[in-house]
This record gives structure tokens, C-alpha cells and sequence, in this order.
């Protein structure tokens, strides 16, 4: 008889809970987009946090990195955003993701996605081929001046046409009157820093993550870091900020957070939230983080949107000053 009554509480327990109590986690591989090449700041993220992923049994189901990176990432986020309500499919940001629709016009906005995190913020540090013999990046930029206007003027690689790179290669004209450079595009910070070890290109304003290991051995130098102060992880310290190497007030951060398909249901974002937290906590996470002298930023709901919002307005601020707008 007692075990009649046991029976009877489970079944009345299995009526009683709805499905909706249970909490939503992955039932197939998430896709997670990169709208950038491989081998970038953002590839290389997104491959870390799957392999954290898959090392700390952090999901159920794998995640799939996969680069769409046509038309300066607009092939990614018109993927994502097509996807509505899809709770599979994340995209990991970078600039793109306001200089891409407020360069060519494509009918996207960050607005279209569902916003899920902020992991980080990207530094930016001017960089030259190691055997050339600017030590410094006052003396990069007076060869720079030197040779503006002639056929050997300096090119300056960069991810993508009228991206964060170019916007920086901008700034740093406007800011030392008499100054130009070649600005030669490619599809990823990867291919930018290789260029460089190659001497296709004079200097690059790579990401620390893109170049630290052509750093560490001996083919790239540092000159300056584009922020307001130095970096304070240990073996990047030494680098000087523009405002200190040339007196130029030029600082840039860029984001690198994920934002989930249209209309993401929200038990599924709360899920997202939360991986992310533990892929944030794991040392892989913080080695990389300090390797890659990345600012720790985790944000989420509204702190997030906020400063979503307000770097849109900046980037469309600068890109009108730059003259990249889409006319």
C-alpha cells in the first residue's frame, strides 16, 4: 500500500510541474557566429570559449564556431538576424557591429539581435616589423611624415575597410597634421599581423591577442597602446600610451561581446548569461585575458544595452568625422 502511495505522489508531481519549470538548456550544437576572419581577436575568443566549453563541461552540446565574414561581417549578422527566435545561434561582436551598417547601409542594427553579454574590452597598440629601427612611435611617425605624398608612402594594415583600424589610422592623421597613410584592408587581425612579419604592410594597430605571439618572438615591436592610461598586465606595461609617446589624445576600446538570434526566448538568454559567467571564472579565461592584455567587462541586461547604446553614438561621431558614413 505504502508503495501505491509513493507511485501516486510522483505521478501527481509529474502533472503538477509544468514544462515550463524546467529549466532551458541546449538540445543541439550551438552556432556560434564570428562575423570576422580567422585567425582575429574575435575568432580567436570564440574558439577559446568553445574549447573552455567543451574542457569544463560547461554546455550539453558543443558549440560550432563558424566565420562569416563577407561584406565587413555583414554576411554574420544578416545570418543571425534572420534566425529569429532561434535559441541556437550566437554571434560573438566586435566593431563591426556599428561601423558595418553605419558604413554601407545594410538594413541591420544591434538592435535587431538579442544583447546576452559584455565579456571584455579590446585594447589597440600601434605595431612595426621589429627589423625595422623605429624604437619609438615618435620616431615611426616622423619617417611617416617624412615620406607622406611620395610613392613609397608608409601602409598602415588593418582589419577591414572603415572598421575600428581604419577609424584609428584616421585619428592618428588627424591628430599629427601632415600626416598620411596607405591604409591596406584585410579580412582579419590574424592576416594583418602575419603582413607585417612579412613587410607587406610599414605598421598595423592590431589587437595585443594578434600579434603577442609574433611579439614573443622577436618579429613585431610595440610603439603605444591607444588608451587613456597603460596596460597594467606585467609584460605589457612598458608600452606607452599615444598621449604619451606623441602627445596625440587618441584612445579606443573595442567590444567583444554576444549577442543571441531575434526574440531569443529569455530562459534561453538567462542560460547564455550564466555559461558565460563560468567560461569567465575558468583560469584559461584569465590567462588568456592577461596574454591577450584584454580588460576584464562583464555586463549584462541593461548596464549592457546602456553602454551599447552610447559607444553607437560614438562610432557614429567619429565616422562622421572620418568621412566613412555611408553617403
Amino acid at each position: 500500500m505504502k508503495l501505491d502511495v509513493n507511485v501516486a505522489l510522483v505521478l501527481t508531481l509529474l502533472i503538477v510541474v509544468p514544462a515550463s519549470a524546467v529549466a532551458w538548456e541546449p538540445t543541439k550544437p550551438i552556432e556560434f557566429v564570428v562575423p570576422a576572419g580567422t585567425g582575429g581577436g574575435a575568432d580567436q575568443m570564440a574558439r577559446l570559449i568553445a574549447g573552455i566549453a567543451d574542457k569544463h563541461k560547461l554546455s550539453p552540446r558543443p558549440l560550432i564556431v563558424v566565420n562569416k565574414a563577407g561584406g565587413a561581417g555583414a554576411e554574420g549578422f544578416l545570418d543571425v538576424k534572420a534566425k529569429k527566435g532561434e535559441a541556437h545561434t550566437i554571434v560573438i561582436t566586435l566593431s563591426n557591429l556599428f561601423t558595418t551598417p553605419l558604413h554601407t547601409g545594410i538594413p541591420f542594427s544591434w538592435r535587431d539581435l538579442t544583447p546576452v553579454a559584455r565579456l571584455a574590452l579590446d585594447e589597440f597598440i600601434l605595431w612595426v616589423n621589429a627589423e625595422t629601427p623605429y624604437k619609438t612611435a615618435k620616431e615611426y611617425l616622423a619617417a611617416v611624415k617624412e615620406q607622406t605624398g611620395k610613392p613609397g608612402q608608409m601602409k598602415m594594415g588593418g582589419t577591414g575597410s572603415a572598421q575600428e583600424d581604419q577609424i584609428l589610422t584616421i585619428q592618428l592623421e588627424q591628430g599629427m597634421p601632415g600626416t598620411k597613410f596607405t591604409y591596406v584592408p584585410f579580412k582579419g587581425g590574424g592576416e594583418v599581423c602575419v603582413n607585417l612579419v612579412g613587410k607587406h604592410v610599414d605598421s598595423t594597430v592590431n589587437n595585443p591577442i594578434e600579434c603577442v605571439s609574433h611579439w614573443k618572438a622577436g618579429r613585431v615591436r610595440p610603439l603605444a597602446v591607444f588608451d587613456t592610461a597603460r596596460i597594467s598586465v606585467a609584460e605589457w606595461k612598458d608600452i606607452p600610451t599615444v598621449k604619451e609617446a606623441l602627445g596625440v589624445d587618441v584612445s579606443y576600446l573595442m567590444l567583444r561581446g554576444i549577442f543571441g538570434a531575434p526574440g531569443m526566448p529569455k530562459d534561453a538568454v538567462d542560460w547564455y548569461v550564466a555559461f558565460l559567467k563560468k567560461v569567465t571564472e575558468t583560469p584559461e579565461w584569465k590567462k588568456y585575458t592577461d596574454d591577450g592584455a584584454l580588460k576584464p567587462a562583464f555586463a549584462t541586461g541593461p548596464e549592457y544595452v546602456k553602454w551599447v547604446e552610447e559607444n553607437e553614438q560614438l562610432h557614429k561621431d567619429l565616422m562622421t568625422k572620418g568621412g566613412l558614413l555611408k553617403k
